[in-house]
């Protein structure tokens, strides 16, 4: 058997462009990658890594609304004022639990018309 650290004193000695053909010659030998087991060691940390972070930011929000609240003509007023809809559309769809008031929209305009609703009384969720 070889002795390893006097195998590692002499690979250590290599330049570099030596060392990259030791590794092809390696590779051509034993029919394997030296790039697999890099990327193979790399992937738990890269998959925790992916894990912890969402994988793609929400850009488009839907307004919906939970309950009218107590103040139901308020809350049908805000409704018309962000959807221009009309009294009887606006009344339906504050008495109506789960309506989306808005879809598709904007973070900063989700938000806006969150805050508007809930003034009025209304329990909203952002989707």
């Amino acid at each position: 058997m070889a002795d390893i650290a006097k195998l590692v004193d002499e690979l250590s000695t290599l330049t570099v462009l030596e060392a990259a053909e030791l590794v092809k010659a390696l590779e051509e030998k034993w029919g394997v990658s030296a790039a697999a087991p890099v990327a193979m060691a790399a992937m738990p940390a890269a998959g925790a890594a992916a894990a912890a972070e969402p994988v793609e930011e929400k850009t488009e929000f839907d307004v919906v609304l939970k309950d009218a609240g107590p103040k139901k003509i308020e809350t049908i007023k805000v409704i018309r004022q962000l959807t221009n809809l009309g009294l009887v559309e606006a009344k339906t769809m504050a008495e109506t639990a789960g309506t989306k008031v808005l879809s598709g929209v904007g973070k900063e305009v989700a938000n806006d018309a969150k805050s508007k609703l809930e003034a009025a009384g209304a329990v909203v969720a952002i989707e």
